[in-house]
C-alpha cells in the first residue's frame, strides 16, 4: 500500500526542477483533490451526497480531467482502510498556496464533510489535522466550519 502512495506522490505531486507553472498548478490541484478524497472516506462510509459534492468541487474549482479524477478516486478507494500521511499533500500546498487559498481548501473540506447532513468525528479530526499541517489558525478552522455548516 505504501508503495502505491509513494508512486502516486512521485508521479503526480512531488515537485521537480523541470516543473512549469502549469505542471505545478496541476500538482497543487491533485494534492488538494487527494486530501478531499481522503476526507470523503474518512468516516469509513461512502455517501453519495459527499461523493457528488466532492466531484463538483474537483470539476469546478480544481479543473481536473477525467483521468486525474479517476486516478485519485482509485487511490482513495485503496487507502480508505489504511493509515496514510497527509503531510505529503500538505507540504506542497504549504509551499505554493497563500493563506486565502489554504482557507478555501479548508472550506471545501467542510463542504464535503457536511454534504451528507452530519459531521462525523473522523471527518472533523482529519480537517483539524489538515488545518494544523497548513498552519491555519484555530479561528480559521472554526470560521470555515461555521460558514460551511448547513442551516
Amino acid at each position: 500500500m505504501l508503495s502505491t502512495i509513494t508512486s502516486f506522490f512521485d508521479n503526480f505531486i512531488k515537485p521537480v526542477a523541470s516543473d512549469t507553472n502549469t505542471s505545478t498548478t496541476n500538482k497543487l490541484h491533485l494534492a488538494c483533490a487527494a486530501l478531499l478524497l481522503e476526507l470523503c472516506v474518512a468516516d469509513h462510509a461512502q455517501d453519495e451526497k459527499e461523493t457528488q459534492t466532492l466531484l463538483k468541487i474537483l470539476r469546478t474549482h480544481f479543473l481536473l480531467d477525467d483521468k486525474q479524477l479517476n486516478e485519485l478516486w482509485l487511490l482513495a478507494q485503496q487507502e480508505k482502510n489504511s493509515a496514510t500521511s497527509l503531510f505529503q499533500f500538505t507540504s506542497l500546498i504549504n509551499t505554493k498556496y497563500d493563506q486565502v487559498a489554504k482557507t478555501q481548501l479548508l472550506k471545501h473540506m467542510w463542504e464535503v464533510a457536511y454534504a451528507d447532513g452530519r459531521l462525523d468525528r473522523y471527518e472533523e479530526h482529519m480537517i483539524r489535522q489538515v488545518a494544523d499541517l497548513l498552519y491555519l489558525s484555530h479561528s480559521d478552522f472554526i470560521r470555515t466550519k461555521l460558514a460551511s455548516k448547513p442551516q
